[in-house]
């Protein structure tokens, strides 16, 4: 843990560590949004850094200025952080930074090597991606995990994911090569509202996050500001007659139990893209019925078009 940069040391029980990265494996703010609530509603104490001097591109995320309060210049990093605190059900460890572009192996050595040192129980990471879903609907979410008795334990299911990968996927594999309990939570967010911040998404992350730590879930305030988006998108689809019978056609899709999972032919292939906000070009309809078992699918293909759309 050589680029680990102590804040404190507190004696933690066995905490579940709780990671999102902003970036690749982040639509729509989702993830790192609901780790950045759990952050403030659970009043975490900063616990460490990770010096991004070894793991980032500064050339890509840039590091910020800004002026003290006596008007002095202060550069401000683009740093991996982690926090804890101490909830119901037990210590939790809030990590939250942007993806690193470099020595993700090493990175990753970071991570696990501080969720050794206070014995933690499972890391959990979350994300967020692009399908085609309804706003106005129920979150559509999938959970992973390697080992048996974590699947068995919250009702996950086995990745069998094969092709590109985020900082996520690394992440999850090297908790698995060191015997570390590991889990992934992942929230479908609507393509055509994806440069819209999407508190709905944060919120079933939120709960469900919760609900496997065995903690109540603080989301009140989430859930005010998920009415507020949907009155928001709403407002937006309907300033576009074709972007407004899409989403008609989805909501009926759902309500028939014909979107119970998103089609992975229909998943974007790039967060990044200023064409995909509410109001840009109408995104294709789906034209085939998937059943529950192809969750998985879905978030393969949605990995493997963002690798292909990077190359």
């Amino acid at each position: 843990m050589e680029h680990v940069r102590w804040l404190a040391q507190p004696t933690l029980q066995q905490p579940v560590l709780i990671a999102a990265f902003t970036g690749w494996n982040d639509a729509a703010d989702a993830a790192s949004n609901s780790v950045r609530h759990l952050i403030e509603v659970w009043h975490a104490e900063p616990l460490a850094e990770i010096d991004p001097e070894e793991f980032t591109d500064f050339a890509t995320v840039r590091p910020h200025v800004r002026l003290t309060a006596e008007q002095k210049r202060a550069i401000v990093w683009p740093t991996v952080g982690l926090w804890s605190a101490r909830t119901p059900g037990g210590d939790v460890i809030l990590m939250l930074g942007p993806e690193p572009a470099l020595r993700w192996r090493l990175f990753t050595e970071q991570i696990v090597g501080i969720a050794q040192h206070f014995q933690a129980s499972m890391v959990l990471t979350l994300g967020a991606l692009l399908a085609d879903v309804p706003h106005t609907r129920p979150v559509q979410l999938i959970g992973t995990a390697t080992d048996q008795g974590t699947i068995d334990r919250f009702d996950l299911q086995r990745s069998r994911y094969e092709g590109p990968t985020g900082i996520v996927g690394v992440l999850q594999d090297a908790c698995t090569r060191t015997d570390l309990p590991s889990a992934s939570l992942w929230a479908a967010v609507p393509a055509y509202a994806s440069q819209v911040p999407s508190p709905k998404a944060s919120l079933a992350l939120v709960q469900r996050a919760c609900e496997m730590i065995g903690t109540p879930a603080p989301v009140g305030r989430l859930q005010v500001e998920s009415a507020e988006y949907e009155t928001r998108v709403s407002n937006l689809v309907a300033d576009d007659g074709d972007l407004m019978g899409y989403v008609n056609r989805l909501e009926s899709m759902s309500d028939n139990g014909e979107l119970d999972d998103f089609d992975p032919d229909d998943l974007d292939d790039d967060d990044d893209d200023d064409d995909d906000s509410v109001g840009g070009e109408l995104a294709p309809e789906p034209d085939t019925e998937v059943n529950s078992e192809e969750l998985m699918a879905e978030v393969e293909r949605f990995l493997r078009d963002q690798g292909s759309s990077e190359s």
